[in-house]
């Protein structure tokens, strides 16, 4: 039945890239972006929505069903469609759930980083979204991501957007759903998704919001380290070999930020900075943390198989003794490339609807990046 799509599934190749983002075609180890597999026994929904003998959930196992059928054409539209930062598993006998990690686009505090989310569709799917789960560990590094795992975005009908914002049956999609999540939740400045920030001087918020991107870059990178200690299932050998990949460019931004040398969020490969500002300074606290981090990072990528050759064992910082200053340098395309080219992907998507009714300003406006409570 289903597990015919595996045999057309499209393969990618992880390798390192300039802009932090897996992709490429190069040997030796490759991972589907989409693949059906057997065991979803850690999956969030595998008790909650476990399909019975009788009644509604008969739907998932009948493949004359309404609700079969629109899972299928999910499945082949995520098997066509995902971007290259993008991999779902999905499970043979479970076809109503979904595992999907996100890659933490260049450009923003979430860069390098493995977002993990569980899917379950309804009964009655698509009449009412899917439910999503965020494999948070108990940290809360983003105001749609809540330390439970609740994902709050109007989409998925769990913030009181307007109507446009919200589920329609009719044209929305998973595919949707976890492009939304990596364009409009896992964004440059997350601390603007909370409502009501930046209403006022917009100095004093692009303090705070700086501030919120030291916290979410050590609570990725805190993650970073709960993923390789418990890895999700079908993803542990993705998992492992992606950080082995990353973490000489993870750990040389952890210096960086530290050192004020470039702003957090915004590191590039060669070193320099994508931001306008080049010079930044950090905060105590973020120095402090890092400091105690470093150090766990380090050890957690040599256990991988990293070549890390004489990289530092030990992060070294001041204490800010000068006056903060902002040097401002050529502006680089840099990790908006990633955003743009994912809301490219959903007006794409989006655009096989019939008379393109469903467009990325019309379902994914500005407003929605304020969907959290």
């Amino acid at each position: 039945m289903a597990l015919a799509l595996s045999k057309t599934t499209t393969t990618t190749t992880m390798t390192k890239s300039q802009n932090g983002v897996v992709g490429g075609i190069e040997e030796p180890y490759a991972f589907e972006r989409f693949h059906v597999v057997s065991d979803e026994s850690d999956h969030h929904y595998v008790s909650t929505n476990k399909p019975k003998k009788d009644g509604g959930a008969d739907c998932f196992t009948n493949g004359g069903s309404r609700v079969y059928k629109k899972i299928m054409q999910e499945w082949k539209m995520l098997d066509k469609h995902l971007p290259d930062s993008i991999y779902v598993r999905v499970y043979e006998k479970r076809i109503d759930l979904l595992r999907a990690v996100i890659v933490g686009a260049a450009g923003t505090p979430y860069h390098d980083g493995l977002f993990f989310f569980d899917l379950a569709f309804p009964p009655d799917y698509p009449n009412r979204p899917p439910m999503v789960n965020y494999r948070s560990f108990g940290l809360r590094l983003n105001p749609n991501l809540y330390a439970n795992g609740r994902v709050c975005l109007s989409l998925l009908n769990t913030w009181a957007g307007r109507k446009t914002e919200k589920w329609n049956p009719s044209e929305s999609t998973v595919l949707q759903v976890l492009l939304s999540i990596q364009a409009l939740v896992l964004n440059e400045k997350p601390y603007f998704n909370e409502p009501g920030h930046g209403m006022l001087g917009r100095a004093i918020w692009e303090k705070k919001s700086q501030a919120y991107n030291e916290d979410v870059f050590f609570l990725s990178c805190k993650t970073m380290l709960f993923l390789l200690r418990r890895p999700s299932k079908n993803f542990e050998d993705f998992t492992a070999e992606y950080f082995r990949n990353r973490a000489n460019e993870i750990l040389t931004a952890c210096r960086a930020y530290a050192s004020g040398h470039v702003r957090v969020g915004y590191y590039r490969n060669d070193g320099s900075s994508s931001s306008s500002m080049s010079t930044s300074d950090v905060s105590e606290k973020f120095k402090g943390l890092m400091k105690q981090l470093y150090p766990e990072l380090v050890a957690a990528f040599r256990r991988t198989g990293a070549s890390l050759g004489t990289a530092v064992e030990h992060l070294e910082v001041e204490k800010n003794t000068t006056p903060f200053r902002l040097v401002k340098e050529r502006e680089t395309k840099g990790g908006n490339d990633i955003a743009k080219k994912v809301i490219g992907k959903i007006k794409m998507v989006l655009g096989l609807k019939k008379n393109n009714k469903n467009k990325v300003g019309k379902s994914h406006p500005q407003g929605q990046l304020n969907s959290t409570e």
